[in-house]
């Protein structure tokens, strides 16, 4: 049975059972050791129609003072993607390799301030002619290096970009209103299941231009292992959220324009909805 922590405008809610209550707490608190779960646990919920208000009218993006990092090439569909928009360039041969070695890319996404929630708006570089959302599952990690929950990530990336030459990776990946995390942050009684499904759909003046679907068993690599070379020689005193990959990329004829909508689904984690400006 998982539980979900929201912010809003008003304060953090907690929500298990469609039943919404507030949850007075200091959010970078929940990311200190390893007893978030057990204290949400012993949480009793009484339904609170002024929690369900905010969480449906003063959503924000579920994060603090966290980090966000992302992982590439983890999944074989991201790798022949990659390959295929740097070959020009002659970069194709470094994600054939990083996608078969036993370190992972590992890259830095985003500080908190500039992180967008649900039902707020995701940007395209104005220097960048092919766009696309890239929908992730999302790891919340503590200061201990221990997951704790889940969310869902959009990690939007311009291909463009990265595919002229992979040393342009930051410029792809980070700018405003290039991550987009949430609605809230899950935590899960058990690890989640490599059979969690992930959907995209993009919807483009009330028709939809593109759907795609994957699941956690088409992930090359394990989680832990991802947030063990994350942590290998960084601290992380709030804690920090990691992308996983994705394993759902648009083809070559397509890129996101103004006005698109695009929603992302994973499994007992919700969805998440976004504009594109």
């Amino acid at each position: 049975m998982a539980t979900c922590i929201y912010r809003t405008a008003s304060g953090l809610v907690a929500s298990r059972n469609d039943q919404y209550c507030f949850f007075n707490a200091d959010w970078d608190l929940l990311f200190k050791g390893d007893g978030l779960r057990d204290a949400l646990a012993a949480l009793s919920i009484v339904d609170d129609e002024f929690a369900r208000t905010a969480v449906e009218n003063e959503l924000l993006p579920p994060i603090g003072n966290q980090e966000v990092w992302a992982s590439g090439v983890t999944y074989y569909s991201s790798r022949l993607a990659r390959m295929e928009e740097s070959q020009s360039a002659g970069g194709a041969d470094f994600y054939a390799r990083v996608y078969n070695a036993a370190r992972p890319e590992l890259f830095f996404k985003s500080i908190a301030q500039r992180v967008r929630g649900h039902g707020q708006t995701v940007r395209i570089r104005e220097d960048s002619a092919w766009d696309v959302p890239e929908p992730e599952l999302t790891l919340a990690i503590s200061d201990k290096g221990q997951i704790i929950g889940y969310t869902i990530g959009n990690d939007m990336s311009s291909r463009s970009i990265e595919g002229e030459n992979p040393l342009y990776l930051p410029q792809a990946k980070s700018y405003e209103g290039a991550t987009g995390v949430g609605p809230g942050l899950c935590i899960l009684n058990t690890p989640i299941s490599k059979e969690t499904g992930i959907r995209l759909s993009i919807t483009r003046s009330d028709s939809v231009v593109f759907k795609g679907q994957t699941s956690l068993k088409e992930m090359k690599r394990e989680l832990e292992e991802l947030v063990a070379y994350l942590y290998r020689e960084l601290d992380f005193s709030n804690g920090c959220y990691l992308m996983t990959g994705t394993g759902i990329v648009p083809g070559t004829d397509f890129t996101l324009q103004s006005g698109d909508e695009i929603t992302i689904e994973i499994d007992n984690l919700g969805s998440l909805f976004q504009t594109v400006e």
